[in-house]
């Protein structure tokens, strides 16, 4: 992620969330694309641009069993991470990280956007454009309630 907060440009953001138990990876992602709130934006994907997916295909995702989810590709997939693309400005990333200490169980989730900037053909320099600046705060509420969401769709530890 860090590759992108310090391009020229370009937007930036990460949010986590602490839960007082072990989560898989593959856990985080099914979860995360199969919480209701996602499942709206999958209904509105599927509706505007035909493009279909399902919980399994989220599992799958989530299980390096695909590189594809809806309108998302994979870019780069690590032991922990992931980071999804559109064919758009648009990229998500996911991370999670072991807190436990002394059999204490402690997984840190972490989600995050990444939108590359409009070549502005005035200046040469990069720009958001209006509608990204408007929109930025709906995004932070949005991005935090799939977080959250995320958290009640894991299973249950044990």
């Amino acid at each position: 992620m860090h590759d992108f907060s310090s391009k020229d440009g370009f937007f930036a953001d990460c949010f986590a969330i602490e839960m007082n138990m072990d989560v898989s990876f593959s856990d985080y992602i099914t979860a995360f694309y199969s919480t209701r709130i996602f499942k709206v934006e999958r209904l509105i994907l599927r509706i505007a641009v035909s493009a279909q997916s399902t919980d399994q295909e989220a599992r799958q995702l989530g299980l390096g069993e695909t590189n594809q989810f809806a309108i998302w590709r994979v870019a780069k997939r690590a032991e922990n991470q992931l980071l999804m693309e559109t064919k758009g400005r648009t990229k998500s990333w996911f991370m999670i990280e072991d807190l436990g200490h002394k059999g204490t169980p402690k997984t840190r989730l972490l989600f995050g956007s990444i939108v590359t900037p409009l070549n502005n053909s005035g200046s040469g320099k990069p720009k958001m454009g209006g509608l990204f600046s408007a929109l930025t705060g709906v995004h932070t509420l949005y991005s935090k309630a799939l977080l959250k969401a995320t958290c009640s769709r894991l299973p249950a530890p044990g």
